[in-house]
């Protein structure tokens, strides 16, 4: 299990986090909403270790920890692939850095890109592939990262809609199966009822979590609470952090 407590953040005067604490257990994903700069890819550049907390604590597995860094794969909203190598040889590279046997991650990574809809693009380079498929195939890096924890920032930017809606049950069963603890960052309620087992809502800076659980009047009443705790203004979608 995961546990985050009373994690605060400043940036100089400005107070961006605020006790925020959650729980998570394996092969369970969280969706974190909240309104622009409130501090969602924050918390996750603190989890992983890039940005020190102020306050507060992280335990894994009833261990405290000073960061998830060794635990973790993080995906940042930017794709970061290498200019030079095929979106394949991007998302392999976890793989080959960790020195375990090549063609069993070569094996792993083409059944991630079938399911992800890059069958096919294997040899193509960033500069000729949609935003969407380089989202993709920072992703399917990601995955190959082979950790326990996943930190996703806006994970599904830049894709269409019916993709979307595609993925987000086919990621949510792999999460499962592979039983990761997932924070998946994410500006669309849609999404957030879609992919998150759990779902909490950041409040404007400093940010507090309001964790959500069953809400009465199914998903137009959890869209309404998500609304009144996060400034949401349904029809529209959330701007992303």
């Amino acid at each position: 299990m995961l546990r985050v407590s009373e994690v605060s953040k400043s940036f100089g005067e400005r107070r961006v986090l605020q006790e925020v604490s959650f729980e998570l257990e394996r092969g369970r994903t969280l969706a974190l909403l909240g309104p622009s700069g409130c501090g969602k890819s924050t918390l996750l550049s603190i989890l992983a270790g890039f940005c020190p907390r102020d306050g507060g604590s992280i335990h894994l597995e009833g261990r405290e920890v000073p960061d998830l860094r060794a635990h973790a794969a993080l995906m940042w909203q930017e794709d970061l692939l290498l200019p030079w190598k095929s979106l394949f040889s991007n998302a392999l590279l976890p793989w080959v850095a960790s020195g375990r046997p090549l063609e069993e991650g070569r094996k792993r990574l083409r059944e991630l890109f079938s399911l992800l809809g890059l069958r096919g693009f294997e040899g193509v380079l960033p500069h000729r592939a949609s935003g969407g498929m380089r989202r993709r195939a920072a992703l399917a890096r990601t995955l190959m990262f082979d950790r326990p924890i996943l930190l996703l920032d806006e994970p599904l930017s830049g894709l269409d809609l019916p993709l979307r809606r595609r993925l987000w049950e086919l990621l949510r069963e792999l999460f499962a199966e592979r039983e990761l603890a997932v924070v998946w960052v994410t500006h669309d309620p849609e999404e957030a009822l879609s992919v998150g087992d759990e779902i909490a809502v950041m409040s404007p800076p400093p940010a507090r979590l309001a964790l959500l659980g069953p809400e009465p009047g199914g998903k137009e009443g959890l869209l309404g609470l998500i609304a009144r705790l996060s400034g949401f203004v349904p029809g529209g979608a959330l701007e992303a952090c």
